[in-house]
């Protein structure tokens, strides 16, 4: 039994709530975004440099995956988000497959793997990836791919679950960092 009251659990599954596209953006709003994917290694590493081993291999919350899992876990969906989106950009709805993460997340190189090769591949990943997004028409963001998993998305909700995603997974460590006052 769960000492979380079922609001507690949900604030501990989605601490910056549930994925929610904006449609329509503007010019502004999407170099914001192209700014915020600039900083999300950045944000991830300052939240689990200072971890100890043991810190890293708690799960953030009861049942959930470890904190170096979560890490490996965002540098994996990285690579899977940025290859989606070259495919939305270079094809004309590519279909794309799912995969299981959650048993991605057993594998060794998630259980046993230091996060610094993780950090060190988001970091370059999403470095290529600003590169790419400062490089497109506004015309481009309109593309879509189709996901076995997600439905179809836009490329310009694609970057918005790209961001999401991460900042989901940093607040789960972030809020695991508060509630243990390490």
């Amino acid at each position: 039994m769960s000492e979380y009251t079922p609001d507690e659990l949900e604030l501990l599954r989605y601490p910056v709530g549930r994925f929610e596209a904006r449609i329509y953006l503007n010019t502004e709003e999407r170099n914001q975004d192209i700014q915020k994917t600039s900083r999300l290694a950045a944000e991830l590493k300052d939240a689990v440099l200072p971890l100890t081993p043991e810190q890293l291999n708690t799960p953030y919350r009861e049942g959930s995956w470890t904190v170096r899992q979560v890490v490996h876990h965002l540098a994996d969906t990285g690579m899977y988000a940025y290859l989606r989106f070259k495919k939305g950009l270079t094809e004309e709805q590519p279909q794309i497959p799912s995969y299981r993460q959650d048993l991605w997340a057993e594998q060794n190189d998630y259980t046993g793997e230091p996060v610094e090769s993780s950090l060190q591949l988001i970091d370059s990943l999403n470095g290529r990836f600003v590169t790419l997004l400062n490089s497109l028409k506004e015309a481009d963001f309109e593309r879509s791919f189709v996901s076995a998993g997600l439905g179809t998305l836009t490329l310009d909700a694609a970057l918005q679950r790209y961001i999401w995603h991460s900042n989901h997974h940093t607040a789960q460590i972030t809020s695991l960092i508060q509630r243990s006052g390490w």
